[in-house]
Parts: structure tokens; sequence; C-alpha cells
């Protein structure tokens, strides 16, 4: 495939609100496949890194939707790029390319990779399984620890050696009673949600295949004004101001401790 042609596949998946261009670098990189310059809107592609046309266009994907949540966000120098938002993006683009024939998803035809997945997917269960039955260990945990007038923190910390994060995860999916075939890490994220619908849109979007981070984008309400570049703006100022007298506040601190240290 020449850029030409990328840039058309791209344009079939998903059509953007700006000008970008594809580029191709013509060599390889030990670093990275391909990058978005978010200021001159152009998808670089190490076009050499590459064995055939669908890993090629994985990557012109991947930056693509860079440019695709460019423009749902102002570019801010130093931010973080792969957000959950971002990851939702992609997915979504991926879906769209497989469903149109254009990205060929080798997990879903390979025999080697179906047979690998079938093993990994039936321990999930009784992965599940030890979460519940770990939380609801610890719920009795806790509640001997109040019948004893003893420090439930102080049990999990130096007792069980157990983080309190996890810990906490595990006795909500307990109580929640969270479905055991989603597996620890889904289950963890589900136990986490309080209301019970959302729990239960969780669940289905797990079930029906959903990553993650889709499912974190898919529950997470945008903030008034989010689509707005200059309230988002205005918002980034303040937090920067926030942390500019932070640290102001704690540089003056520290020249009055040196001053106190040099008059002894």
């Amino acid at each position: 495939m020449n850029q030409d042609q990328v840039k058309e596949l791209l344009l079939r998946i998903e059509g953007p609100k700006t000008e970008f261009r594809v580029q191709f670098s013509g060599k390889t990189s030990p670093k990275v496949n391909g990058l978005y310059k978010p200021l001159s809107r152009e998808i670089l592609i190490h076009n050499k890194n590459f064995q055939n046309d669908n890993q090629l266009v994985y990557t012109a994907i991947h930056e693509y939707a860079h440019h695709l949540h460019s423009e749902l966000r102002p570019h801010l120098p130093g931010a973080r790029s792969h957000t959950n938002e971002y990851w939702n993006l992609f997915h979504g683009l991926l879906d769209k390319a497989e469903s149109l024939g254009l990205y060929h998803n080798v997990f879903a035809d390979d025999q080697d990779f179906s047979a690998l997945t079938s093993r990994i997917r039936q321990l999930l269960p009784q992965n599940g399984e030890l979460m519940l039955n770990l939380g609801a260990l610890i719920i009795e945990a806790e509640q001997l620890c109040r019948q004893k007038g003893v420090r439930f923190e102080d049990y999990l910390d130096r007792v069980l050696n157990l983080p309190r994060l996890s810990a906490t995860a595990a006795m909500k999916a307990s109580a929640f009673q969270v479905p055991a075939d989603l597996g620890w890490d889904a289950m963890k994220l589900v136990a986490g949600i309080r209301q019970p619908e959302s729990r239960s849109a969780a669940i289905d979007a797990f079930r029906a295949g959903k990553s993650p981070d889709t499912v974190k984008a898919m529950l997470k309400k945008p903030a008034p004004g989010d689509d707005d570049p200059r309230t988002h703006l205005e918002r980034e100022r303040q937090r920067l101001e926030r942390t500019i007298q932070t640290l102001q506040a704690r540089l003056d601190q520290v020249e009055n401790q040196m001053a106190s240290l040099g008059d002894d």
C-alpha cells in the first residue's frame, strides 16, 4: 500500500472534521511504528517496519485515532495522549475497519490464537470464583476485627500483606455478587461502580467483548462544556495556576529554611 491508499482507507472508516496528511518515512524504527504530529496534522508511518499490509493498517488506524481525538480535544503539550477516551475511539475504529473488510482480525481467524484464547477464557471463571471467595473471607475478617476491637486496616497491612484497594475490590465483588465469568480485572472494575444499572451495563459490555477502556469511557459522564475547546483550556489554565501557587508556596518555605540554616 502507498500513502494515498492508506489515507483513502482511513477516510472510508470515518471522515474527519479537519484535513490530515499520511507520510511514509521509508525507514525502519526500533522505537515506534508511527506517530501523529498534532500541530501539522500529519500521520508519519515507518513503513519499513511491517511484514504485511495488515500490520501497516493497524498502525495507520492507531495514529488516525490520535487525529480524530485531537479534533475533540485541543492539543496540550505534555498531556497524556493514550487516555480511556482515546482507546475507546481507537477500538471503535478497528471494529469499523473489520466490519468493512479493511482490517483482518488475526485473533479471531487464526486457529492457534483461537485455541489459546479458549484455554485462557476457561481460567477466567476460576479466577473470578477465587476473587468472590476471597472477598467473602475478608468481609468475615472485617466483622471479626470489629468484634475484637482491633483495626481492620492493620490486619490487612501486617497480617495478610494485602493491598487495601485489592481487598476492597474483592469485598465489593462478593457483596454485589459480580459474575465470576468476567475474570478478576473486569470484576474489579465492575465492583467499583455504585449504581446497579451502570454495573449491569458494564457487565453486558464485557460479555459483548468490549475492552476495559471502552467500558470505562462508556460509563464516564462528560463534564459540562467538555466539548468546548475554550472551556477545556480554561480548566487547564486553572489547574496550572493552582499548581504554580502550590509550588511557589513550597519554594518560599524551602528558601526560608535555607536562610535560617545560613544564620546558625
